[in-house]
């Protein structure tokens, strides 16, 4: 019995990813974004590791997709550690190209990949950085008369910590997503999933007073659905958010990392400090995984630690 034939489609699927890796690009974060459900910002990065990927491996002698093996994987990983990123950018570039070979594979651009064979970096668990709640509080009352719109610097502010929210969250918040009577907010997390979060009375106090004091004079009623906008209407950027922080955080004397994500850490560390369920605040944050919300229990228990060093006689 004569040999069987590979089907001809793989053999034009292998020939058109020799001739150029890059067009497959488009394609495979429009399937990042319609079929992962990816967020937009999670595809960007993954575009952007891609990109210089694919750049990397067209100066490597015309090598193509074709080529990459374990030893090409290994050189492109040494380049990465010679710009001197940290292990997560590594590991985040390393997962963007395994996520690239698998969807090859599965359109059957490429038979197979060994690219999945390769582990990723070890990576050291950093415990977040956090305020105290006496830093907070001054860092809520910092915008002032002086500044050109403290009622929604304030309130933004005064989400962030009362919520929880990532700042691209707090972006994309509507005016009808809040709903004062009930005290919560429906906010859109990562992968376009819908989570409810609290609103105690300081949130809604800042948020309502923004709406019907400084908002008016941004944006006419019913021109706009976005929550936070800027002096022209427009929605607030995830980069205008990070400067508002970073401005009012220099104000009261905080160190320059300080950014809205840190809002967001010292809120999951105090919650837990008062007793929060690690389960509830897995939902409270939005975490797929319970082993992202649990950073936050190494972070209190390194607090009672100090204390205990500092309070016992034989600390």
């Amino acid at each position: 019995m004569p040999p069987r034939k590979r089907p001809p489609k793989h053999r034009t699927a292998v020939g058109a990813s020799r001739k150029n890796p890059s067009s497959h690009l488009p394609a495979f974060l429009h399937y990042l974004e319609a079929e992962c459900g990816m967020a937009q910002n999670t595809v960007r990065a993954y575009g952007s590791d891609l990109q210089q990927f694919l750049q990397w491996l067209a100066s490597e002698q015309q090598a193509t997709l074709q080529d990459v093996n374990l030893r090409v994987m290994s050189r492109y990983l040494q380049t990465l550690h010679d710009r001197n990123l940290v292990a997560s950018t590594i590991a985040r570039h390393l997962v963007s190209v395994k996520m690239f070979f698998r969807y090859l594979v599965l359109e059957g651009v490429l038979l197979q990949s060994s690219v999945d064979l390769l582990s990723s970096p070890k990576l050291w668990r950093q415990l977040p950085k956090i305020l105290s709640p006496e830093m907070v509080d001054q860092l809520l009352a910092a915008p002032g008369s002086d500044d050109r719109f403290p009622l929604r610097d304030r309130a933004l502010l005064t989400m962030l910590y009362a919520t929880g929210c990532r700042a691209s969250e707090v972006t994309t918040l509507k005016t009808y997503d809040v709903h004062f009577d009930e005290g919560f907010a429906r906010c859109t997390g990562k992968g376009n999933k819908e989570r409810l979060v609290s609103l105690n009375p300081v949130a809604r106090l800042s948020v309502e007073s923004y709406l019907e004091q400084e908002r008016p004079d941004l944006v006419y009623p019913n021109e706009s659905e976005w929550l936070f906008v800027t002096r022209r209407g427009n929605r607030l950027s995830r980069i205008m958010v990070w400067n508002i922080v970073k401005k009012y955080a220099r104000r009261i004397g905080c160190s320059r990392s300080v950014s809205p994500h840190t809002l967001r850490h010292s809120f999951a560390t105090h919650m837990l400090a008062g007793g929060a369920e690690i389960r509830a605040l897995q939902e409270l944050l939005g975490h797929a995984s319970i082993s992202t919300t649990q950073i936050y229990t190494h972070v209190e228990h390194s607090r009672l630690k100090a204390v205990h060093e500092k309070c016992h006689p034989r600390g």
